[in-house]
């Protein structure tokens, strides 16, 4: 690893000096921990089987094994548990019950809850506190055909006129409560798999160390003492060496049976289940988890279904990411990540975050960042920088309504690449990083797409993608599909390679690139070369973008985690504009993915062809896509189409598409004329309310160059956070 910069130098001196006054996120992080310290909690719905795989989990570790039904309550009452329940009903039943594991101890064993230990907050505190609870997740249908079997007649809330399903229903809320642990049990799992699901999870749990991240310039070696976790990776954006980090095991793979458990979730307990498999939760505990999930994907959508998927024609299929506050797909990891950054924030400094946009991500940041509250909207400051003439006036409308606080948004007379590599250059200046830090107690993070926390939620949607074609009956679970993606910055089709690795059977990745195609020539020879090519400006600006930051992880991805490789190729591109990989590489990128391009006036085509066609309005990315898949999709599966923005934000361009006269100056006026032509999507809510209220703001306009960027960022934090100081 190379050596940390002066800004990370400071996050981990902060972190080292804190940790002995933190309270431990888990007991797992102690050093003194032992497993037979510890109880393991087996917490599930009545006939989960965590009696049996209690048992059975308990003599695999050698260790004594613990019903509370049979071992504590009936010891407890002296009689069977179905008559106690008979005897003083519901209520005063949870009750007793509560008491009776208020008196009960033990250590070092495996306990078998009952399904309604969790109803009695201040007994299952008590309990928690002796160890991981592992919450058996069975599928309620499972559950009500094995209590139909058994007969059972002792569960708490059976009555009549009141369903099992109902009663499951309700429990849940307290089982998401209260665990630590999450096993996913498919439906058909036997006793002995969910054992074997059990002991990994109780692994994974004890063994943090193993979830650690390397850069992708690394050789892969770490230090013992100097591990690079979820927590880490999340604060400091960009590794050490300038390369960027992925997990070091890869992603794990989820079999078939979890994938169809999801089915029938809605989109946030989707995510729930996934990010709680890829964020270890002495990181990141799964109830924060949950709290940050729902909110995030709340009533801040105007789709319920947060990420629906739509048929388009023949066997083309939409994915409409535009339904969050600033119109974009951004919003999706971007109403996320604030709070995991905050989350995982040390508390003695400051975090100014840089974002450098083309359009969508700076929007999608400062309302994600804008939407903290307290000490940690206090503590963390963005700025945005983006081409003057190189984003929608919408966008631009959406960046600079958010000019107050915490967040700043600040235009340059360039394009797209020299903001991002100006940023690029300041976490690189040990001087600069460690000027920030000393004078002002301010370490700088970015929120691009080069962040993990930024990467990993947009896992979930390509995973939703597809779960929603298996739930409507388009696909059967295993059956492959295609995406297609409008590429800039290849992280929205890094995070679709990755939810392949998880088990989403995606067949093809097709990158769709515009008249920019840098993605598509580098994926069709295998060489990435920047010399004497200028960006042109084109009406899908999100993904004019020439130097690509992800596509770092996807040749890491493909060359099996070559990191000498990946440094050797990226150097070259810094110092010569220009690298050609080897051909067998090339052969294994051909195989992930594919990549086309499409030209002005057939984007604009496409808009007006599927407009005549069925009533829908694409905005210009999502028709770059199209177009693309018209291209080179076979039509031998389905291909969803990634629509990464709304219509309304490129306004205009759609105007000029669906060949329509006299547009309206006002940018209100414009969103509603083109809605009243369009059968869908809808005006998009927040977009309205943002460009009645923003008028003509003005903004901080800066020449291109490298020093008066610098100068922006110390007059934010001497603006942000020394006020509040």
């Amino acid at each position: 690893m190379g050596l940390l910069n002066a800004g990370q130098l400071a996050v981990r001196a902060v972190k080292c000096y804190l940790s002995p006054f933190l309270t431990p996120k888990s007991w797992l992080t102690t050093k003194a921990f032992q497993l037979g310290e510890k109880n393991i909690l087996l917490m599930g719905p009545p006939g989960a089987g965590k009696t049996t795989v209690g048992r059975i989990v308990a003599h695999r570790l050698g260790l004594p094994a613990i019903d509370v039904d049979d071992d504590v309550l009936e010891k407890t009452w002296k009689m069977p548990v179905s008559a106690k329940l008979a005897l003083v009903g519901g209520e005063r039943f949870l009750e007793e019950e509560g008491m009776a594991l208020c008196n009960f101890s033990a250590s070092g064993c495996v306990v078998s809850l009952t399904g309604s230990n969790p109803l009695n907050a201040a007994a299952m505190q008590l309990v928690k506190d002796t160890g991981v609870v592992v919450y058996l997740d069975v599928d309620s249908e499972d559950i009500i055909q094995r209590l139909a079997r058994m007969k059972v007649n002792r569960i708490v809330g059976q009555e009549a006129g009141v369903s099992m399903r109902d009663i499951l229903h309700y429990r849940k809320q307290f089982y998401e409560k209260w665990l630590d642990v999450r096993v996913l049990c498919g439906t058909g799992d036997t006793v002995e798999e969910v054992v074997e699901k059990v002991l990994k999870a109780v692994e994974r749990y004890q063994n943090h160390a193993a979830e650690s991240y390397v850069s992708t310039r690394s050789d892969g070696v770490e230090s013992s003492n100097q591990k690079t976790h979820f927590s880490d990776v999340v604060i400091e954006g960009l590794a050490a060496d300038g390369g960027l980090y992925v997990p070091k095991n890869g992603f794990p793979n989820i079999d078939a049976r979890e994938w169809l458990r999801l089915l029938d979730m809605s989109y946030p307990e989707r995510a729930l289940v996934l990010l709680e498999k890829l964020i270890h939760p002495s990181e990141v505990s799964a109830l924060d988890l949950r709290a940050m999930i729902f909110k995030a994907y709340g009533s801040n959508f105007s789709s319920e279904a947060v990420a629906p998927v739509k048929h388009l024609v023949h066997n083309q299929y939409i994915q409409e990411l535009f339904h969050g506050p600033t119109a974009s797909f951004k919003d999706l990891a971007l109403q996320l990540m604030p709070q995991l950054f905050a989350y995982c924030l040390p508390q003695m400094c400051n975090y100014l975050i840089l974002v450098a946009t083309s359009g969508d991500t700076g929007s999608a940041v400062l309302s994600g960042f804008n939407g903290l509250r307290g000490t940690d909207r206090h503590r963390t400051g963005v700025l945005v920088f983006f081409p003057e003439d190189g984003v929608s006036e919408i966008q631009k409308l959406q960046m600079t309504s958010c000019g107050e606080g915490n967040v700043r948004a600040v235009s340059v007379r360039s394009d797209f690449d020299f903001c991002q590599r100006s940023i690029k250059r300041m976490f690189g200046e040990s001087g600069l990083t460690g000027h920030l830090a000393v004078e002002y107690g301010t370490v700088l993070s970015t929120a691009n797409s080069i962040n993990w926390s930024r990467l990993l939620p947009q896992v979930v949607y390509h995973s939703s993608a597809y779960l929603d074609l298996c739930r409507d009956g388009v696909i059967k679970f295993g059956e492959p599909i295609d995406v297609c993606i409008p590429s800039g910055n290849f992280g929205n089709a890094m995070s679709a390679v990755y939810a392949k690795q998880m088990g989403i059977p995606i067949r093809k990745v097709i990158c769709a690139s515009n008249h920019n195609r840098i993605i598509t020539d580098f994926i069709t020879t295998g060489e990435y070369d920047l010399r004497g090519r200028p960006l042109i400006p084109s009406q899908s600006p999100a993904i004019d973008i020439l130097k690509s930051s992800n596509l770092e992880r996807f040749i890491y991805h493909v060359s099996q985690g070559d990191g000498h490789l990946v440094k050797e190729l990226f150097t070259r591109l810094d110092r010569q504009q220009q690298f050609q990989v080897p051909e067998p590489l090339l052969s294994g990128i051909k195989q992930e993915v594919q990549a086309g391009w499409c030209s002005e006036d057939d984007c604009l085509a496409a808009i007006r062809s599927l407009h005549t066609q069925t009533g829908y309005v694409m905005d210009t990315h999502t028709a770059v896509a199209k177009v693309v898949a018209d291209r080179l999709q076979d039509g031998s599966c389905p291909v969803v189409l990634c629509s990464t923005a709304h219509y309304g934000k490129f306004a205009p361009a759609v105007f000029k598409a669906l060949q329509i006269q006299n547009i309206p100056e006002d940018p209100a006026e414009q969103l509603r004329t083109l809605g009243s032509t369009a059968t869908g999507p809808e005006i998009h809510r927040d977009m309205m309310t943002c460009v009645q209220e923003s008028g003509r703001r003005r903004h901080t306009v800066c020449q291109a160059e490298y020093g008066v960027l610098v100068d922006e960022v110390e007059s934010m934090i001497q603006d942000s956070f020394l006020k509040v100081m």
